[in-house]
């Protein structure tokens, strides 16, 4: 079949093996940024919510799972990331049979972990927030809220699968429009569920699984009726033990990423606990708004991993370089925009969540969390662009061990620094972890550019190499 046929079959799918890099990453990554910042709006939203109607206590009970939400919701969507780049790069080879029989496996081992990992960690929480020191007066409200979200993980498993598998054919479009429209359903569901109802913070539990279900639902209805090459038979959905092993082994180190990157956050977490519950309000309160920025690097990071994934299926090496260049330079200028706008403005984004009068050593806690942080935006750039683009060549193992490197420096920091600094040792935690991660990155990009470069003449084979 030929490839302009190939296209037709595919119907939205793009490619982004041809053209000018730059202007195919800003063009990929706008309606992903739009999307990232509405996930990020409706988790602002729950935070604003309860931090206004509920108070500074219960903003704290929510902030406290953040770490542990992470831990196993991070494990949930890097297993899902995990299983587009193999699809991205069947895409970017253009074997269709081996992209339906990918997406069905998918399906398949989704379906599993959506099902163990809601089942164990509903049960588990309890005793994961009281392993993290959490103080007794908010730890009812945590598990109460942290329940609920992990119940609902098939439907943030459902959408971070199929919006993986849209973005792995070059259609960033369409999980962003149902992200939007979650993110509103969202916002009605918190005032309706928490004011007016009165479910205190398990409403905002609620209201996020619901959003979660929606965006998830309406991907997998775009699929269905807009990309041909989805169209699956009977016979790709045959289970192919080893295409789900393949599958699992690119899927599991992304997982893996996340949740041990996330080890090193619940060391952070417990080591803020132990200061009181002022400082973990400012933690929620400033990692909310931090966190609204970082959308930018996820946007980079995600895109990348796209944009190496179908070229290194199209056997196109000098491309993700030139890429990788081209997002850096774009994150760089973003990076310098945004630490002057926390310098200028954190104060009155801080004032979102919490009550100057009321909570000043919130405020102010928040302020120098806020300032650290974005100082060090340059190193986190360079973290997601340069794992995302190693992941996108299928080296996800590889790419695995910068969590380990995170995981090291936020334990240090957490174990030895926090002690003796108190919270302005919390604050170092993050901009030590990306800097540790980014020593072990630049080199080993260079490495598997190097090693990529020498398979350029071998026959094509776009599997991942693990």
């Amino acid at each position: 079949m030929s490839y302009a046929n190939a296209r037709r079959r595919s119907g939205a799918a793009r490619s982004l093996t041809e053209g000018s890099p730059f202007r195919l990453i800003l063009s990929f990554a706008a309606p992903l940024l739009l999307g990232f910042l509405f996930q990020q709006f409706y988790s602002f939203v729950d935070t604003a919510i309860v931090g206004k109607y509920l108070g500074a206590e219960k903003l704290a009970a929510v902030g406290d799972t953040g770490s542990v939400n992470f831990l196993v919701l991070g494990f949930c969507q890097g297993f899902c990331s995990g299983f587009s780049i193999p699809i991205a790069q069947a895409f970017g080879a253009k074997d269709e049979q081996s992209l339906r029989q990918h997406v069905a496996m998918s399906v398949y081992l989704c379906a599993v972990l959506g099902v163990v990992m809601a089942l164990v960690t509903a049960l588990a929480c309890p005793w994961m927030l009281r392993l993290m020191d959490t103080p007794e007066e908010i730890l009812p409200s945590s598990v109460s809220y942290i329940r609920i979200v992990f119940a609902g993980i098939p439907a943030i498993i459902l959408y971070n699968m199929a919006g993986g598998i849209l973005r792995s054919l070059g259609d960033s479009k369409t999980p962003v429009y149902f992200l939007i429209l979650a993110s509103l359903i969202n916002v009605v569901l918190d005032l309706l569920l928490i004011i007016f109802v009165h479910l205190d913070v398990a409403g905002a539990a609620i209201a996020t699984v619901i959003s979660q279900l929606i965006s998830g639902i309406g991907c997998v209805i775009v699929m269905i009726r807009r990309f041909p090459v989805l169209h699956l038979s009977k016979d790709d959905w045959h289970f192919r033990p080893q295409l789900a092993k393949s599958l699992c082994s690119v899927g599991l180190p992304m997982g893996l990423q996340f949740s041990i990157t996330a080890i090193g956050s619940v060391m952070v977490q417990w080591s803020v606990n132990a200061l009181g519950v002022a400082a973990v309000a400012a933690v929620a309160a400033g990692g909310k708004i931090s966190m609204f920025f970082c959308c930018v690097f996820d946007t980079l990071a995600t895109t990348m991993a796209t944009f190496a994934g179908q070229n290194m299926g199209a056997r196109k090496i000098d491309r993700i370089h030139q890429g990788l260049r081209d997002a850096a330079i774009i994150g760089i200028i973003y990076c310098l925009i945004a630490m002057a706008v926390i310098f200028l403005f954190g104060p009155a984004m801080l004032s979102l969540f919490v009550d100057r009068t009321a909570n000043p050593d919130v405020m102010d806690m928040g302020y120098t969390f806020l300032k650290v942080n974005s100082a060090f935006y340059i190193p986190l750039l360079f973290v997601n662009i340069l794992r995302l683009s190693i992941q996108g060549m299928g080296y996800t193992r590889l790419a695995m061990l910068a969590g380990v490197f995170e995981m090291v420096a936020r334990t240090a920091v957490a174990v030895l620094l926090v002690p003796v600094l108190g919270f302005l040792g919390a604050t170092l935690a993050n901009p030590a972890a990306w800097v540790m991660a980014d020593l072990f990155l630049f080199p080993c990009y260079t490495h598997v550019i190097h090693v990529v470069r020498q398979r350029f003449h071998e026959p094509r084979t776009w599997a991942a190499e693990t």
